[in-house]
């Protein structure tokens, strides 16, 4: 598949070769559906706190007696029923209780199949860089206009921060466009945008990278900071000196005079 690529002023300056193949060739809706409700469940902060009857602050007297009344039994004021009581099935999960979990093949597999769904769709605008003299909101406004970019955009930039202060600091007052590194490009983000801004650099890099490792080359020769940590060459450990031995005493011999 040949993409074309842009320039900042809306030019075509050339083409891009993309691989359906490597992409996975087709469009696997129901991996995708699974990589995003799992990134979405994982956004969860899952700190909601509700008090049941023995966290209410508030006296545990009786309210009434237990016969004669006419009235249901009851302890304190604290149960369920009452206004200003506690809840009957307070609320206790905590973060991990939302958390969901895929195989690191499986997401790899699913964000490349999501990118190939927008470039099926012609939502990928992959431009030759993406450099401002100054920080201004207009020029990266006419730059998306340019290219036209008419809906809510991702815009995938690069990890030096130095080259991409002005680009972050024109693109974050627009409604709609969310900056994200190239590298932290997954389904759920593109999905959430109806376009995918890259520049060709970047996304070469995507493409090649660890992202790029979907078998079992994954974990035999993994790239990225999974292969830094693997190659650091443990450094063996010194042997121990052997303690020395007390040499042991003679045994004392009786004098004469002792005996």
């Amino acid at each position: 598949m040949d993409v074309t690529v842009f320039n900042m002023q809306g030019q075509s300056v050339g083409k891009l070769t993309i691989d359906e193949k490597a992409l996975g060739g087709e469009i696997n809706a129901s991996l995708i559906k699974q990589a995003y409700v799992r990134y979405h469940s994982n956004l969860r902060q899952g700190s909601s706190r509700t008090k049941n009857r023995h966290e209410v602050e508030g006296s545990t007297r009786k309210i009434y007696k237990q016969k004669g009344t006419g009235n249901a039994r009851h302890g304190d004021r604290k149960a369920n029923l009452f206004k200003g009581g506690g809840h009957g099935h307070s609320k206790k999960k905590t973060r991990e209780d939302f958390r969901l979990d895929m195989p690191k093949k499986m997401r790899r597999k699913a964000n490349r199949n999501a990118f190939l769904a927008k470039l099926m769709d012609n939502e990928v605008k992959i431009v030759d860089s993406i450099s401002l003299k100054e920080p201004r909101t207009k020029d990266f406004s006419a730059f998306l206009e340019a290219i036209k970019v008419d809906s809510s955009a991702l815009v995938a930039l690069g990890s030096d921060a130095n080259q991409t202060k002005n680009a972050r600091l024109s693109a974050r007052n627009i409604e709609g466009v969310s900056l994200v590194h190239a590298t932290d490009i997954n389904a759920f983000n593109m999905l959430n945008h109806r376009y995918l801004v890259i520049t060709k650099a970047e996304l070469e890099a995507w493409l090649t990278g660890p992202s790029s490792q979907t078998g079992k080359d994954a974990k035999v020769e993994p790239k990225g900071a999974g292969a830094a940590a693997g190659n650091v060459e443990k450094a063996p450990k010194a042997a121990k000196p052997k303690a020395e031995k007390p040499a042991k005493k003679a045994p004392a011999t009786k004098t004469k005079e002792a005996r």
